[in-house]
């Protein structure tokens, strides 16, 4: 087990969390502007200005001259005639500055037919690891410089009818530091992941069937639940856990084929959903300074995308006034692996990771109380495989409650906690490599601000592993700024501590900070 008393949390989550509280309570509440006047005083202002216009206006010199406009108001044909004249030059400007404005508008979709549009983002990241000690013979130096990646994201959005419509997306990317620090100082594996990838994202078609049925046919991604940090019942798409702590969950989930169904009724919507796409979560790889292990991972033994394989969802939704709430129900692969040991008919065996079907109910709650707004979230998991026991399903509850406060001036407050409670618990579970206790706890804290009218914006997150950091943890700093409505540059550090969880051990040498630069148009 890892040795935990010299870990580092304390000290640098003491530092993140204290440079964050200056801003929080220096920051003025809003409050309603007061004058210095009185309302006599301003009484008496007012009677001023009104007995000396008296003194300068006598009665009978203020009738004459509204009767001398009543008087000209008889005869106006050529200042009518001026009047359309000059109408008519300003009506033109118009016109001409309005056709500017739609030309600036349609900008450089111009050549699109009305019906499609496209858009996207270009980015350069880089990022300098800060901790790492000199490695060992035969061991990739991560020191410095760790990578120099562009990204690249086309999104293609169809409309063909009021009910209908398409969209197709693709993104790739190019790390340009393993050929600036040599690509034999990585392994084959390390070099497969992260080097460059080309992958189709979301690419589906949806539209109305009837009034109340709605189909969703193609790649696409459902979210599940309501926390924003920690998943319970957001089962349904994998994850790219490649570079952890770097990015919110939002970003990572990865896109399946599916066919989804919504029916409308009352307050209610019911889902099904069928998901002909096998695909499970992207981790780290052996050479990578985020694997834990000093082996490769043994192969992968993973269904085939077929109609015996199809994983099927379902899910109930009410939106009421104040409060939202969802049930949900999915038969699907398990995202992670456990391994197992297969015995062939030559009697030969080979240790292979395995993904077992399992069953998930759940049930997700939202509560607005004022500025604060409260969630719940719960998951019986039955049919949990373990590398220890592989022929043993096991029976799992998790169970999540958190607050979302946003009553501060451009400030949102977060707190989530989570348990996951295995039921019918043995000791060696919590042997290597499962490494799992009978209750395992997770805890999300983060905070964001907003500063110059929404340009910059200022987000921490802190995740915890284990009642404690036993488990591991790690903080993510971040500052986003928008140079201009369509160029952002992003710049923070991470810090990570090691602990007991099997994908957190040896990760509190991983300390980096990040910069970035995006183009979106």
């Amino acid at each position: 087990m890892h040795d935990t008393k010299n870990n580092l949390f304390p000290k640098k989550s003491t530092i993140l969390v204290a440079l964050l509280a200056a801003p929080l309570f220096l920051s003025p509440l809003p409050a309603i502007a007061q004058s210095d006047t009185t309302p006599s005083e301003l009484d008496a202002v007012l009677e001023g200005f009104e007995e000396e216009a008296a003194k300068q206006a006598p009665a009978n010199e203020l009738d004459s001259v509204l009767e001398g406009f009543g008087d000209e108001t008889g005869d106006h044909s050529a200042e009518d005639s001026s009047d359309q004249a000059l109408n008519a030059v300003l009506d033109g400007f118009e016109r001409e500055d309005q056709a500017d404005l739609q030309e600036q508008a349609e900008g450089t979709s111009s050549w699109l037919p009305a019906w499609l549009s496209i858009d996207g983002w270009l980015q350069f990241g880089t990022t300098y690891t800060i901790a790492h000690d000199a490695p060992t013979d035969g061991k990739t130096d991560w020191r410095g410089f760790s990578k120099a990646r562009t990204d690249l994201q086309i999104d293609l959005d169809a409309r063909f009818s009021d009910s209908w419509s398409a969209k197709v997306g693709a993104k790739g990317f190019y790390d340009g530091i393993y050929s600036l620090q040599g690509r034999d100082e990585y392994t084959s594996y390390v070099l497969d992941e992260y080097e460059d990838e080309l992958e189709l994202r979301e690419a589906y078609v949806q539209g109305k069937l009837t009034s109340k049925l709605d189909l969703k046919a193609g790649r696409q991604i459902v979210v599940w639940g309501k926390s924003d940090n920690i998943r319970v019942t957001d089962v349904l798409n994998p994850l790219d856990m490649r570079e952890p702590g770097m990015t919110d969950i939002e970003d990572l989930r990865l896109p399946l084929a599916m066919t989804k169904l919504d029916y409308y009724f009352d307050n209610w919507e019911l889902s099904g959903i069928a998901i002909h796409e096998i695909r499970f979560n992207k981790m780290p790889v052996y050479g990578y300074d985020f694997y834990p292990a000093e082996e490769p991972m043994p192969p992968a033994d993973e269904p085939d995308n077929s109609l015996e394989n199809t994983e099927w969802a379902l899910s109930l939704s009410g939106i009421f006034t104040g409060w939202d709430l969802d049930l949900y129900y999915a038969r699907i692969f398990n995202d992670f692996p456990h391994l197992e040991y297969v015995l062939f008919d030559d009697d030969s065996t080979e240790i292979q990771q395995k993904h077992e079907r399992l069953h998930m109910f759940g049930f997700a709650y939202n509560k607005a109380l004022g500025n604060w707004l409260l969630k719940g979230e719960g998951a019986l998991l039955n049919r949990v495989h373990y590398t220890n026991r592989p022929g043993t399903g096991y029976t799992r509850l998790d169970v999540l409650a958190g607050a979302e406060y946003s009553g501060f001036n451009e400030t949102t407050i977060s707190l989530e906690i989570a348990n996951r409670h295995i039921n019918n618990h043995r000791p060696y579970l919590e042997e290597y490599p499962d490494g799992v206790l009978q209750d395992m706890y997770q805890l999300a804290f983060r905070y964001n601000r907003d500063f110059l009218n929404n340009t910059l914006s200022l987000s921490l997150l802190v995740m915890i592993y284990g009642p404690s950091d036993a488990d591991g943890a790690f903080e993510r700093l971040a500052l986003d700024y928008d140079l201009t409505d369509t160029i952002t540059v992003r710049g923070g550090a991470v810090l990570y501590q090691s602990g007991d969880l099997l994908t957190m051990q040896e990760v509190g040498d991983n300390d980096r900070v990040f910069a970035e630069l995006r183009y979106s148009f």
